[in-house]
């Protein structure tokens, strides 16, 4: 399979298998108008099988989003054809507007135009907590 090399884009590497169209989903990848590469199970040597994702153009992409669907994602801008810069990420402290609350008791729930945030309760099981009803997200 050959994929294109990037003169302008981002590169996110070491997407755990299987969650690339998660990230592609989220990140609303479907509405650019660049070329975007999903590549899923690759192989590799940390672990074992990979998904990438080529977004051949630099666009404001949210760090919180990547990060809570893989922390162990590698970020990597690339500017005139080279690695301009890498970024490892970790799980974010707080996720807006990325998951939903589903207390129905929640306020979210009544007022829908609350922004739909969620705090890292607990970091070693991943766990976010909504910011207005303590649910936990799911």
């Amino acid at each position: 399979m050959i994929i294109g090399k990037i003169e302008d884009g981002i590169v996110l590497d070491h997407i755990k298998a299987g969650s690339g169209m998660k990230l592609y989903d989220i990140l609303n990848l479907d509405k650019l108008e660049c070329e975007v590469a999903l590549i899923q199970n690759a192989p590799s040597e940390k672990m074992g099988r990979k998904d990438i994702l080529k977004i051949d153009k630099l666009i404001d992409l949210n760090i919180d989003a990547v990060g809570y669907v893989d922390p162990g994602i590698t970020v990597n801008i690339i500017k005139g054809g080279e690695l301009a810069k890498r970024t490892h990420l970790e799980l974010p402290e707080e996720v807006v507007d990325i998951i939903r609350c589903k207390n129905p008791r929640c306020i979210t729930t009544i007022e829908q135009e609350l922004p739909q945030v969620f705090t890292l309760t607990d970091r070693k099981n991943k766990v976010y907590r909504c910011r207005y009803c303590e649910s936990k997200a799911e």
